[in-house]
């Protein structure tokens, strides 16, 4: 079945392209559903690989629509309104001006700071370190804005979301709801550029509902995995994952920005 509907969408891949593409989406929702953020790096990664960049994006944006519409209930029902709204309506309207900021600014030059950014955080906060102003609603308004300019930029706006979760003083429950409903704001945001530009042709459309099963059962299953080990492991789970995003986006910019691609 497989082959067919990829003969149809005139791709010629073999059944281990098929499967790498398929372990890929398996292990993105099994983090997303675990953690809650981080799946999209790994599908645009994997697909990258084989399909392009091009393809890559979009189908990671429209791929893990079922799975944020499966956690949006979590988001609701734990997450911090006084955190969520703030940020999002600020991640939503600032994400926009990201396309004006690729006019001036380089991208991978921008990918470079931010994830270098983003890995001494993850350091300080693995040291027990917080934002002393995450409390503060002008605090999460910046860096919603913050966020969204990096989302509309760059497409990396999830760290300093998660970043700013982990810095509040709550529960795991509430850090993990505050980190879904602030990354489901992003992905929407990066829905609309994507639509604009012509990003989702048939063949896109086709690949992520074709993955749409795949991608839901592994976010159920890592969403179970949180019910039973969240507690003890979320927060050096969310740490790593942040560290691999930091790490590989930085190593790959350099890659860009040097001109070794």
């Amino acid at each position: 079945m497989e082959e067919v509907l990829f003969s149809y969408l005139n791709f010629t891949l073999t059944k281990v392209e098929i499967l790498f593409i398929s372990g890929g989406i398996f292990f993105a929702g099994l983090i997303r559903g675990f953690v809650g953020f981080g799946a999209s790096l790994i599908i645009v990664l994997v697909l990258s690989l084989i399909l392009g960049p091009h393809k890559a994006v979009p189908i990671a944006a429209l791929s893990g629509l079922p799975s944020m519409l499966q956690l949006l209930p979590t988001a609701i029902k734990h997450s911090e309104k006084a955190f969520v709204l703030p940020f999002g309506i600020a991640a939503f309207f600032a994400a926009p001006l990201g396309t004006w900021v690729l006019v001036i600014v380089d991208p991978e030059l921008m990918k470079i700071y931010i994830s270098s950014f983003v890995l001494v955080m993850v350091y300080f906060l693995y040291r027990n370190w917080r934002f002393s102003r995450a409390e503060r609603p002008t605090f999460i308004i910046g860096i919603g804005a913050a966020a969204g300019l990096i989302q509309g930029a760059a497409g990396v706006g999830g760290p300093p979301a998660v970043i700013l979760a982990l810095s509040r003083l709550s529960n795991v429950e509430k850090q993990r709801a505050n980190v879904i409903g602030a990354v489901t704001t992003l992905n929407i945001c990066s829905l609309i550029p994507l639509w604009y530009y012509g990003f989702f042709s048939p063949d896109v459309v086709a690949i992520s509902i074709f993955l749409f099963p795949l991608y839901v059962l592994a976010t159920w299953l890592g969403a179970r995995f949180f019910s039973i080990f969240g507690q003890d492991y979320f927060r050096n789970a969310a740490l790593l994952i942040l560290a691999c995003i930091g790490l590989t986006t930085l190593i790959e910019a350099s890659f860009n920005y040097s001109g070794f691609k």
